[in-house]
């Protein structure tokens, strides 16, 4: 194991780190990773046993990746995101092994809050909008928007969800309260915003 940065992070000792990524404060990378160079993980991440992190990939502050999934390049996930267990991003949308394809790379970003969960795949090109909740087994093949439930194969929009991930009601006047929180939100056309206090 290399050491990346003088920044305080942890490195189980069965991962590999290589030099020339950027790990931040706080982060914690468990058993079998593999980070790659040029990779970029922001402070006070959890990257659970088996992930493979490739080059090029930009993770913000405090995202979740569960155990087996590999993140690979063109992946750029915001702040707070959660990426659930085995769960899958591709980057080439035509992938043949005897034709190298790697200047085709597609950007999938997953927007700050968002939620994808296990054994879902995301269809690189694509774009999951800030606290979406994507369901477990999704097949994601078009962009997804903000605060939007996601589910099936293909995935489809079943409805809304809070930045806390309640699925919310929304009533006549196109507002729904997070039954947690209280906080309120608004359906204005079909799209779904917080209201400012």
């Amino acid at each position: 194991m290399s050491k990346i940065t003088t920044k305080n992070y942890f490195v189980h000792p069965t991962a590999i780190v290589d030099p020339g990524c950027q790990v931040e404060t706080g982060t914690k990378i468990w058993h079998f990773c593999h980070i790659m160079p040029g990779a970029n993980i922001g402070m006070n991440c959890n990257i659970g046993q088996n992930v493979f992190i490739a080059n090029q990939v930009r993770l913000g502050n405090n995202v979740k990746v569960q155990n087996n999934v590999s993140i690979y390049t063109g992946v750029i996930c915001e702040d707070d995101v959660f990426l659930g267990p085995s769960m899958v991003f591709t980057n080439v949308i035509n992938p043949r092994s005897h034709v190298n394809r790697k200047a085709e790379y597609k950007t999938t970003i997953v927007r700050r809050g968002a939620s994808i969960g296990a054994n879902a795949t995301i269809i690189c090109g694509n774009e999951i909008g800030a606290y979406a909740m994507i369901g477990a087994g999704t097949v994601v093949t078009k962009t997804v928007k903000d605060f939007a439930l996601v589910v099936g194969n293909p995935g489809k929009q079943i409805g809304w969800v809070s930045k806390n991930g309640h699925r919310l009601n929304i009533d006549e006047t196109g507002v729904g309260t997070c039954p947690e929180t209280k906080e309120r939100y608004q359906l204005t056309g079909n799209f779904l915003n917080s209201i400012e206090a």
